[in-house]
């Protein structure tokens, strides 16, 4: 048996550990607090719309203001487009931040799922 063998983990070993906290823990940890947070404030959004559509609806009972139905559903619509475009933007984002970009896209969506 030979002693002078030293079992060293180069920089391109795939699975030595700086090379999976550098290229899948970090960004995994960096994704997941993006969408941790994306998730946070869309149910954030959420409520406030909420409160603000019902606020519309009892100011339309007591005859202070007239809704459209197609004018409400044209900015819902809006919304979720600018909601889409939004995660689509940060999934871009995050994928960009590793050579493949998969640890910090499913970091994003373990975050989105957390919340």
């Amino acid at each position: 048996m030979n002693n002078n063998a030293v079992n060293v983990a180069s920089s391109d070993d795939m699975f030595s550990t700086p090379f999976l906290l550098g290229s899948v823990g970090a960004p995994f940890i960096i994704g997941m607090a993006v969408g941790y947070f994306a998730k946070k404030m869309l149910k954030t959004a959420l409520f406030i719309g909420g409160g603000i559509i019902v606020m519309l609806f009892v100011s339309e009972y007591y005859g202070i203001v007239r809704i459209d139905d197609a004018g409400l559903q044209h900015a819902a619509d809006a919304a979720t487009d600018a909601a889409k475009s939004s995660s689509s933007f940060l999934v871009n984002r995050l994928s960009s931040i590793t050579s493949k970009g998969v640890s910090a896209s499913v970091g994003f969506f373990a975050g989105f799922k957390l919340a």
